[in-house]
């Protein structure tokens, strides 16, 4: 566990001393605020829409989980599909092209511990990412009465998220030595996982879009992102998205184990 925590620790460290980390949460941190101004402007205006043509029943179904907070966190999930490479994809690489992981190799660490040590470190990164955007929901309790409950929902989804992200984008920096590489291959696994698969099954397995998807569909649109987190976006923490993230981050750490363990026999 020391050898896990003091290779999460120094990765952390390395974050910040490059560019890298301080453009991502800069980045991050204008993004987070102009989309949350943005719903707030947007459902501002359909409450003043809906009390003014005397829409009451419309009035009785906004509330601020489902029409501000939900959208907002669902747009920074996207914003996350390309931000979150530029983290993870000197993880391995760096190691490679610098020539560093063979001295990993020969030392008393095993394999399972540097991959869990740079995965975590990366987490905590996410991590850092989420609490900004917890930050701007968080205001809303000040002005107004959100669900506790689904508001936390939403965030543990998007962190959840972020994890399986963070496994994904360390299985696609260890089998490279180029950073560039690693971060165009994590953005387009991230883009197929987490939006692209449900369309594409739809077109090549289950046929017409729309229609009843077959077994085999429905099992490969299971390993969609999309549909878990909208799940925890209603405020459902159900256990089968909770084992699907589990079993992506554990899936592609797995892979990343391997592909970091092939550079010992090369």
């Amino acid at each position: 566990m020391s050898h896990i925590l003091a290779i999460a620790s120094r990765e952390l460290r390395s974050y910040f001393v490059s560019p890298v980390a301080y453009v991502v949460l800069t980045l991050w941190a204008v993004l987070s605020g102009t989309f949350f101004l943005t719903n707030v402007v947007a459902f501002q205006l359909t409450v003043e829409q809906a009390a003014q043509f005397g829409a009451y029943d419309r009035l009785a179904d906004l509330n601020l989980n489902d029409s501000l907070i939900a959208p907002f966190i669902g747009s920074m999930w996207v914003v996350q599909l390309f931000l979150l490479p530029a983290i993870t994809m000197g993880l391995f690489a760096t190691e490679r092209a610098t020539g560093t992981i063979e001295l990993l190799m020969t030392s008393p660490i095993t394999i399972w511990e540097i991959v869990t040590g740079k995965f975590l470190a990366a987490v905590g990164f996410a991590l850092l990412m989420v609490a900004i955007v917890a930050f701007f929901p968080a205001l809303l309790f000040f002005f107004g009465e959100p669900d506790v409950g689904k508001t936390l929902a939403s965030l543990l989804g998007l962190f959840c998220v972020s994890v399986a992200y963070v496994a994904i984008g360390a299985f696609a920096s260890s089998v490279t030595r180029n950073q560039l590489i690693a971060f165009i291959g994590t953005m387009v696994l991230l883009l197929v996982v987490g939006m692209m698969l449900p369309f594409l099954v739809d077109l090549t397995v289950g046929g017409v879009p729309g229609e009843v998807a077959s077994p085999i569909a429905a099992a490969v649109g299971w390993v969609a992102t999309a549909p878990h987190f909208e799940e925890m976006l209603r405020g459902v923490v159900d256990t089968k998205d909770l084992a699907y993230f589990a079993i992506t981050t554990l899936g592609f750490l797995v892979l990343a184990k391997t592909a970091v363990e092939s550079a010992r026999w090369r």
